[in-house]
């Protein structure tokens, strides 16, 4: 390939060898393949003719400049980037191990100040600074960090804390699942999730045959609120109560409802809940009386989940299915909430829908070693 200079313009001439023509007519015979990549052999192979850009765009259905373009970056980087914008798998690096080495830590080291995360053009700026290499693309960062890091992502990760507490905890719970049903002293799971209000600005058009429901993507924030949701297991039975807030004072009615209304004749109630600032018994003595307050807490027996762990407790089950199948939608009031949570409770306590985990302690200890403390010979 050569290129040729006339005038103050600059001509890209294309002489492909006959390995090179035989790797396009390969492609274009094949038949299969991205068009973008095809699309250029047969501009190449029109240019190694030495038609005319015109006539090439014309036959092609494409620009004269991409003509010119394909055209210019064969003479310049070769085949491979005129075909694929980049050197294909399987050519030489444009790193060499030690370049590559560093790039590798520099993209894993914090972000310079005032960015959020490294980009390529900063990682490949960086090393022409650091003198790591006279010049590199973005593109050439990009394939050599794709198959290491990828320091564009960022992924959301619970650091549990791991020790005898949490093994402590994972096991009572565990046992407590484990337990034979008692009548008299039901397994109660306790949570509670956030909601956002929002209604719509416009009328939505409904589903029409061959025609999906269509929303407008603006909408009208109404203000939030909270679900409470008690499940019992075993029995098939859970609750919804939706409150303004999530308070200490709301989780204290929300326990007398528990003891007064929902089991009032039971000895005691064993409560599962995870580690959030209100689930203790000390809210009941910010709500009520001393002598009411002890009563209720008599009644009740905690049982915490592991911090980080909250996936023990079987009430997130249920939240997820009523997020699913209630919640996931614009609804707009306090109101139409508590009536549609009432409709679904009602629908799925009707079915009697129960949770039965298998996961026990023993099976912990076995698939979950590693969380368990090492005890000295």
């Amino acid at each position: 390939m050569s290129e040729i200079y006339c005038g103050q313009a600059t001509k890209y001439l294309v002489n492909l060898t006959d390995d090179e023509r035989a790797q396009l007519e390969a492609m274009l015979n094949k038949g299969t393949g991205p068009a973008r990549p095809l699309t250029r052999a047969r501009i190449l192979l029109a240019t190694d003719r030495n038609d005319p850009d015109e006539a090439i765009a014309y036959a092609l259905h494409v620009h004269r400049t991409t003509v010119a373009a394909v055209r210019k970056r064969c003479v310049e980087a070769g085949l491979a980037v005129a075909l694929y914008d980049r050197v294909r798998p399987g050519a030489a690096r444009k790193l060499d191990g030690t370049q590559e080495a560093f790039l590798i830590a520099l993209a894993c080291s914090d972000a310079p100040d005032g960015r959020k995360r490294w980009t390529m053009q900063l990682l490949a700026e960086k090393l022409v600074a650091l003198g790591i290499v006279e010049e590199i693309s973005d593109e050439c960062v990009r394939e050599t960090l794709k198959n290491d890091t990828k320091p564009w992502q960022r992924k959301e990760w619970c650091f549990p804390t791991i020790g005898a507490e949490f093994v402590y905890r994972m096991e009572d719970v565990l046992d407590l699942y484990a337990e034979p049903a008692d009548p008299a002293r039901p397994r109660v799971c306790l949570d509670e999730v956030p909601v956002q209000l929002v209604s719509e600005v416009r009328v939505p058009a409904p589903t029409a045959p061959g025609v999906p429901a269509r929303y407008d993507y603006e909408y009208q924030r109404e203000g939030t609120c909270n679900v409470f949701l008690l499940v019992q297991p075993e029995a098939g039975f859970r609750q919804v109560l939706v409150t303004a807030h999530r308070t200490l004072i709301d989780f204290a009615h929300l326990l007398k409802h528990l003891v007064d209304d929902l089991y009032p004749e039971d000895e005691v109630i064993r409560l599962v809940t995870d580690n959030l600032n209100i689930h203790t018994p000390a809210c009941l003595y910010e709500a009520f009386p001393p002598e009411e307050a002890r009563r209720m807490t008599a009644k009740l027996e905690w049982h915490y989940t592991p911090k980080h762990a909250s996936w023990l407790n079987m009430a997130e089950i249920e939240i997820g299915i009523v997020s699913l199948q209630c919640l996931d939608r614009r609804i707009p009031d306090q109101a139409t909430l508590g009536r549609e949570l009432a409709a679904w409770e009602d629908a799925r306590n009707a079915a009697q829908a129960t949770i039965e985990r298998r996961f026990t302690s023993a099976v912990a200890r076995i698939k979950l070693s590693d969380l368990y403390p090492s005890i000295p010979a």
